[in-house]
């Protein structure tokens, strides 16, 4: 039996939903037993009770771990071993590199992928860093999320302490991001700021994000129109001011824009009649600008997936043509 712990939240376990941070350090706990944990307030988050296991943690929280004794491997929080990577997992991880030094690693993660493992989920971003941790001591820790289904630059830490400037930068708005979408139709103004605070709901389909004027999360995006394809498609670059759950996404729906191919938010409006081949999100972290935990700033630009150079080809974009980003010289 061990007595009380009291464990931080680390960079890398940022966003984790609770029970799969007891799952990951605490494998021997079942769901049942972290349940009833739950309900007897035993456990608590920066000293509070919760009895929400859904409960998204953050870095620099503190996890109030109670006695463990029934359980295996209760002892301490255990480091989960690598994942066994493929050849093709560790040479793909390694050819999505943008950037690496001593203190950061940037990738342009595709499509489709998710940063972090779920349920039923083998593959993901996470799980596969141990492909670049190279001569280091640990293998790069996420220091923010990027959705499953949305492209482009992701921001990893080489060391702990890297881990916390980055977070902190993250966290404090000292960061710029900027997103390249095609959504369906024109917006009715080519450039704006949607402020329309963002909440979650729980349907039989699974999680969603949908306005809430009550009791929704505060919440901005800022867009701009860069070319349009007459009244079928229009694309926008946007700056999410604040960092909701898929808050871009709900953003454009709202003003009757869906970004294409979410279906999830958009329904069939969110495809172009005729253009059977678009199956994939349109929506693409395409720029982005942080203070270096060496000194100065990093500022990046990932080129496009194929499935959205196929799409700016056949709406005749010209990528070349479009403005640089952060080009107001605003840090």
């Amino acid at each position: 039996m061990t007595g009380v712990q009291t464990v931080e939240v680390k960079p890398e376990d940022d966003g984790l939903r609770l029970d799969k941070w007891f799952k990951k350090y605490y494998p021997g706990l079942s769901f049942g037993r972290l349940q009833k944990l739950l309900r007897k307030g035993e456990i608590k988050v920066d000293g509070k009770k919760t009895k929400e296991a859904k409960l998204r943690l953050e870095t620099g929280q503190s996890v109030r771990v109670p006695p463990l004794d029934k359980e295996k491997d209760a002892k301490a929080p255990q480091k989960p071993q690598d994942e066994r990577l493929s050849r093709e997992d560790a040479e793909a991880i390694r050819s999505w590199v943008l950037h690496q030094d001593d203190h950061v690693i940037v990738l342009n993660k595709p499509a489709g992928l998710a940063v972090q493992g779920g349920s039923g989920m083998k593959r993901h971003v996470d799980g596969m860093l141990s492909a670049l941790k190279g001569d280091y001591p640990d293998k790069p820790r996420l220091v923010h999320r990027l959705d499953k289904d949305t492209s482009g630059l992701l921001v990893l830490a080489r060391t702990q302490k890297a881990a916390q400037a980055l977070t902190a930068s993250f966290r404090t708005k000292a960061v710029r991001k900027a997103y390249w979408a095609i959504v369906v139709g024109v917006p009715e103004r080519e450039e704006g700021r949607i402020e329309l605070p963002l909440g979650k709901i729980h349907a039989k389909s699974g999680e969603r994000m949908v306005v809430d004027e009550y009791e929704g999360k505060r919440a901005i995006t800022e867009f701009k129109t860069i070319d349009r394809a007459g009244r079928r498609a229009t694309w926008v670059e946007m700056e999410p001011i604040t960092g909701r759950t898929h808050q871009l996404r709900v953003h454009m729906q709202a003003i009757e824009t869906p970004i294409l191919c979410d279906g999830k938010y958009g329904g069939k409006e969110a495809f172009l009649p005729g253009y059977e081949e678009a199956k994939k999100l349109h929506l693409h972290a395409r720029a982005i600008r942080f203070p270096h935990p060496g000194g100065g700033q990093l500022e990046l630009i990932a080129p496009l997936p194929e499935h959205m150079e196929e799409t700016w080809r056949y709406l005749g974009f010209d990528v070349p043509s479009a403005p640089q980003p952060f080009s107001d010289g605003q840090g």
